[in-house]
């Protein structure tokens, strides 16, 4: 099984660039082609928030518009730049988001069990699992302890050293930690926000964050150093589930040369 995370696209409304500058819907139109040009195709395709740019409606409609030519299905959960209702309502025909509540669900049909959490804050930048959501998320797990698992969730569950971000990560990561411990199944955590690659272990499994597909935030871990975003090259993340083991690549978007053969002969 080939799971393909995208993360933090950021759209606006037609014809809007991102701080006056960054086309987002651009950069998220290429990086649909190059997954529907990827052999072999993945399974499904996991977007972990931060959707659109604040959450309206409009927004919405130009996102579905750019994700409409994807080759497999697609799974989203918020960020603290999208909005539940909006949201809901355009992924809503889908048929997996809860109809109300906290946008977290399980999808069951594929080898790998993927449980999607919300950790929305509506208004903040930063994000939290109340009580309610941790209760769902270890009901959900022991339901089935013998599922590989892959959990999804928008704000990374540890500190990084990119100090301003730091501030707005999860907000309770030792109450996360404690339900994530109990359940070993857990094979990795994806996680978005942080517009860079960024892995850790974490209550007995990898937690890691993808990069986005537009704009990355700039690498500093000099305390108390402005958050300023970089034009680096934008990338998705590729997890393989195979001979029960999760291996993730990290991947680039765009037109690079090659691939060339490592002998003349070939």
């Amino acid at each position: 099984m080939i799971i393909a995370q995208l993360s933090d696209p950021h759209i606006g409304v037609p014809g809007t660039l991102l701080y006056g500058r960054v086309d987002t819907a651009d950069f998220l139109v290429r990086a649909v082609a190059e997954i529907n040009r990827l052999e072999p195709l993945p399974d499904i395709v996991v977007l972990t928030g931060d959707l659109v740019a604040i959450g309206e409606p409009p927004e919405y409609d130009h996102l579905r518009q750019i994700l409409a030519p994807l080759a497999m299905p697609l799974f989203v959960i918020p960020g603290n730049h999208d909005a539940r209702g909006p949201l809901r309502d355009a992924f809503r025909r889908d048929g997996y988001l809860p109809p109300d509540g906290f946008i977290q669900y399980v999808i069951e049909d594929y080898p790998l069990r993927l449980v999607a959490l919300d950790t929305h804050i509506p208004d903040e930048n930063g994000g939290t699992l109340c009580e309610e959501r941790l209760a769902w998320l270890d009901r959900t797990l022991a339901a089935a302890p013998d599922r590989p698992t892959l959990l999804m969730m928008h704000h990374p569950p540890f500190p990084t050293g990119i100090e301003w971000m730091d501030q707005s990560m999860l907000d309770n990561p030792d109450a996360f930690a404690a339900v994530v411990a109990r359940h070993p199944q857990v094979e990795r955590i994806l996680c978005g926000h942080l517009h860079r690659v960024i892995d850790r272990r974490f209550a007995g499994t990898i937690a890691g964050t993808a990069p986005s597909t537009a704009h990355q935030f700039r690498l500093s871990l000099t305390p108390g150093a402005p958050l300023r975003y970089m034009l680096e090259p934008p990338g998705y993340q590729l997890h393989l589930w195979r001979d029960g083991a999760l291996v993730t690549h990290t991947a680039l978007i765009g037109d690079w040369p090659g691939p060339f053969s490592l002998r003349p002969t070939d």
